[in-house]
């Protein structure tokens, strides 16, 4: 099969988050102006460079009550600052349920039941018993091709990493099975790994 975005797949769902798979979530917490928090999962997320080191995460959609984006960005937009909440498998339903649509000044740890921790770099929630947090400084916010779509791009300022996920001095996906989007309603968790040396190691 063939086809043309612009012209439509005529299928009965949209493929093309099921050809990029599997995607880490990126579990953005920000602090507004006002003092409220938010918490939402964004699947268009990684990182992107090492040093400094760097990630982005996209947002492609708004809400009446904030424009023309949604609460991460808007927030965002005010203090230059975000947090990135590493998903484990463990954590998938506390997760989901703030992926829901609030009105802007819901605290989404607390309709969740999330335990909040304070970072140490930036002035923001993250969430306590994560795998691991990266506090971010804002270095763009890109306005891409299509309506209320944004990609934020930060500088990680500080790293928080849970003890018990640490073997032998390496971070160990394996002690919390990260949580990754698939395509569709379906996510995928890491259980096993595999090492590859590259040519001429």
């Amino acid at each position: 099969m063939f086809y043309r975005p612009e012209d439509g797949h005529g299928l009965p769902h949209n493929p093309f988050n099921a050809i990029v798979t599997p995607r880490p979530i990126g579990w953005i917490s920000t602090r507004g102006t006002n003092g409220r928090d938010n918490l939402a999962p964004y699947s268009f997320f990684n990182a992107v460079a090492y040093v400094p080191p760097q990630v982005m995460f996209a947002s492609t959609a708004s809400k009446p009550d904030r424009g023309d984006t949604k609460d991460s960005v808007a927030q965002i937009r005010e203090t230059g600052v975000f947090c990135v909440n590493v998903v484990e498998f463990a954590m998938r339903d506390a997760m989901n349920a703030t992926s829901a649509f609030f009105d802007a000044g819901v605290d989404e740890f607390a309709e969740a039941g999330i335990e909040k921790a304070a970072c140490e770099t930036i002035d923001c929630a993250r969430v306590a018993n994560a795998p691991a947090n990266l506090e971010c400084k804002v270095t763009q916010i890109i306005e891409l091709e299509g309506a209320s779509n944004f990609a934020v791009f930060g500088e990680v300022t500080g790293i928080h990493m849970r003890d018990d996920c640490m073997t032998d001095g390496m971070f160990d996906v394996l002690k919390f099975n990260p949580l990754s989007r698939m395509g569709y309603r379906d996510y995928t968790v890491v259980r096993e790994t595999l090492a590859l040396k590259r040519p001429g190691e």
